[in-house]
């Protein structure tokens, strides 16, 4: 076990680990980049999966190998803090079990809410298992939270912890100088959603909203994600916009930095999100950001300024936005510009990755009193 007095043993608890699509994954790939910071401060951070990619029959033992891990603390070899970062139903369920492990081997927990879902999640859960989710929450040493609309939540749900409550917004890597410049203005402006091809997200209402600008103006679209694909193609299809909108369907890392470096706007039309990570990524681009005021977003898009807010499933409202960015290249820009300066001081991964390893070190005190 290492000395909590100078270095920490910190072990980070994923769904599905490296390289995984979800957007916890993401985040805390982006972490693991940045881990390097910390260890020359005496924090080791090492990630296992609660998860894994592969079956959701073999999830079982990925908890159970996280769960012994966190126990063989009792014989001096385990971590001295765990990060468990959580979402709602089967996750929620993992995370139970591992947040039990953890209280049993006396290893103080940071509890990391990503869930966009949570709310309803918890809400109507079975008596028992809302105590278990509940039981969680109260014996976590810090709870991290996107925004203050979750931070309420959680403390009317579980007032015993406000005073452990924190609020740690979602992060990004800034971008390289030349990937941040924006299209010439000789060049059709280019659309870019990212995410979860469905309702849920608003696909629906964002291909109703491109049908709706004028043919006149010249515009393309890139709907890049799993999910409904296939049926959106054939929507868009439907209504003859194959020539300017493309989906290729999920995308890694690398290819979402050419999209993100090739967009001018980014949209996020979300019926339900916690803190989406295309918003934080188009922002560190200097993209003007299209969003619904759901979730956390209003914490960090001020409408009119960092971005434009329209209301949930109105594509009409949607539309007019972005014909709004479309006529007018400076507005799109000063939103861009805005929105990037947003993020450097706010949503950067080096500011994120310090205070990670802040918090850590506080929950690592907890364990030592």
């Amino acid at each position: 076990m290492t000395d909590t007095t100078k270095n920490i043993d910190v072990l980070v608890v994923t769904p599905l680990g490296q390289g995984g699509m979800g957007g916890i994954d993401r985040i805390m790939d982006d972490v693991r980049a940045g881990a390097a910071d910390l260890a020359s401060d005496g924090v080791k951070v090492r990630f296992i999966a609660s998860r894994g990619q592969g079956s959701i029959a073999l999830a079982p033992f990925h908890t159970a190998a996280v769960a012994a891990v966190l126990l063989g603390a009792r014989l001096g070899m385990g971590p001295d803090v765990a990060h468990i970062n959580l979402s709602s139903h089967g996750s929620a369920l993992r995370k139970i079990a591992i947040a039990a492990a953890a209280r049993a081997a006396g290893v103080p927990y940071v509890i990391h809410l990503h869930g966009s879902g949570f709310r309803d999640y918890w809400n109507s859960a079975p008596a028992p298992v809302a105590k278990l989710v509940r039981q969680m929450f109260a014996g976590a040493a810090i709870v991290l939270v996107l925004g203050q609309v979750w931070r309420d939540y959680v403390i009317g749900k579980a007032p015993e912890i406000a005073d452990r409550v924190r609020i740690l917004p979602n992060a990004s890597p800034a971008p390289e100088a030349a990937q941040a410049v924006q299209s010439s203005a000789d060049q059709p402006p280019n659309i870019l959603f990212l995410g979860h091809v469905g309702p849920r997200k608003g696909v629906p209402e964002l291909v109703r909203a491109l049908a709706a600008l004028p043919l006149t103006y010249q515009w393309r679209a890139v709907i890049a994600g799993n999910g409904a694909v296939e049926e959106t193609r054939a929507e868009i299809e439907r209504l003859g916009l194959s020539e300017r909108v493309s989906l290729p369907g999920w995308v890694g890392p690398d290819k979402v930095r050419e999209l993100l470096a090739a967009s001018d706007i980014v949209v996020l039309p979300s019926y339900e999100e916690n803190l989406p990570m295309s918003v934080i990524e188009g922002m560190a681009y200097g993209r003007a950001v299209v969003a619904t005021p759901v979730g956390a977003v209003e914490d960090i898009l001020q409408d009119g300024m960092t971005g434009l807010l329209v209301p949930v499933g109105d594509s009409g409202a949607l539309a007019d936005a972005l014909r709004k960015l479309l006529e007018n290249p400076g507005l799109r820009r000063a939103i861009g510009a805005a929105a990037a300066e947003f993020h450097r001081q706010n949503l950067d991964m080096r500011v994120y990755v310090a205070r990670l390893g802040a918090i850590w070190r506080e929950a690592a005190r907890k364990r030592r009193a």
